[in-house]
């Protein structure tokens, strides 16, 4: 059966592309070093259209209408300028209600678009740009360590990696927070009041990898303005010790922290990278792993979430479960010593 992988290395070599939503302007080169901030591709989008219905406005026939419009297509039309001038003594007129680019005009009607913003596309890791994807964006290769995480508020960046964790199960209080870390990418813990939160928007800190966080407060991580990326889940729940150790044991490094939401289509995740110095290019990490004895696992679901173990064999045929159910399962030896029977689907291999 094949397994779903979770990324946690110490020392690898990856290769990301990243894109814009839509076309746009590609600004690295190929070669090119790259920042995990440094913008590589930028697009401009509206935020929204406006449907101007000048036959209406006017009150005449849409062929009529189409014959008064003294714009086309493309055209970029300031607030107030004339759209549309009716016939007669005292001519009505209708004018754009703000800026925007007109991209349609037909049956009396003009549509623009408005509320035009600039989107900027970031590395998200540093290293070398190796393909450009015309108008969308790049491919970025690089060495070093790897963290991937199971959720995140949509924000990049990198700093200096400080660690305010005393083990996987620390809770990040208020009151670890000082001046201190100002510009730090804070490794935090668990994350259990909307006060830890605030605490690190106003130092500002340049990010948080926390283990997990309340549901209730996801809301309120969306709205911070550097990146968070959650280790192991939501709810209240300790750093897997891969994660905790790699990471801890890096303190005081540079990191890129990535906080890309999770897409199980794309196969994108949030990540924390590491650089790192090497004498020759590691391997690629296996997309793909078949459940077999010796692997190294994490598991997925209750009661041993998060906790990591090795496969000691895999149950041949379906095993009966003590919920009652049947399925493809395998013999666990946890970190803890403990040996248990896990299914195979409420796991995922750690490499």
């Amino acid at each position: 059966m094949l397994a779903p992988v979770h990324h946690i290395i110490g020392l690898t070599t990856i290769v990301r592309e990243r894109l814009l939503p839509i076309s746009g302007n590609v600004l690295a080169r190929v070669q090119q070093k790259v920042t995990a901030g440094e913008v590589v591709a930028e697009t401009r989008w509206a935020r929204e259209h406006t449907l101007l219905d000048v036959a209406r406005i006017l009150g005449v026939s849409p062929a009529a209408a189409d014959r008064l419009i003294k714009c086309k297509m493309d055209d970029q039309i300031t607030a107030a300028a004339e759209v549309a001038v009716g016939r007669g003594l005292f001519p009505r007129s209708v004018r754009a209600p703000k800026d925007g680019r007109v991209v349609a005009v037909g049956g009396g009607q003009v549509l623009l678009e408005v509320g035009e913003a600039k989107m900027e596309l970031r590395a998200g890791i540093p290293g070398t740009v190796v393909q450009i994807i015309p108008n969308r964006g790049v491919v970025i290769q690089t060495s070093g360590g790897l963290v991937q995480g199971v959720w995140g508020n949509g924000r990049i960046d990198a700093g200096l990696l400080v660690n305010l964790m005393e083990g996987p199960d620390t809770v990040l209080v208020p009151a670890r927070v000082d001046v201190s870390l100002r510009g730090s990418i804070i490794l935090g813990g668990m994350i259990r009041t909307v006060e830890a939160l605030q605490a690190l928007a106003d130092l500002p800190a340049r990010g948080l990898i926390a283990s997990s966080i309340q549901p209730s407060l996801l809301s309120k991580a969306r709205e911070m303005r550097f990146p968070i990326l959650v280790t192991d889940g939501i709810g209240t729940l300790p750093m897997n010790s891969a994660a905790y150790k790699l990471l801890s044991t890096n303190a005081k490094r540079e990191v890129a922290l990535n906080a890309e939401a999770f897409d199980r289509y794309t196969g994108a995740r949030p990540e924390v990278f590491i650089p790192l110095p090497i004498s020759s290019e590691p391997p690629m990490p296996n997309e793909v792993e078949v459940f077999a004895p010796g692997l190294q696992v994490k598991m997925r679901r209750p009661p041993a979430m998060g906790i990591i173990g090795s496969i000691v064999s895999i149950k041949p045929g379906l095993t009966t479960l003590p919920s009652g159910l049947r399925a493809q399962a395998a013999e666990v030896k946890l970190e803890n010593n403990e040996t248990v029977i896990v299914p195979l689907v409420n796991m995922e291999v750690v490499g």
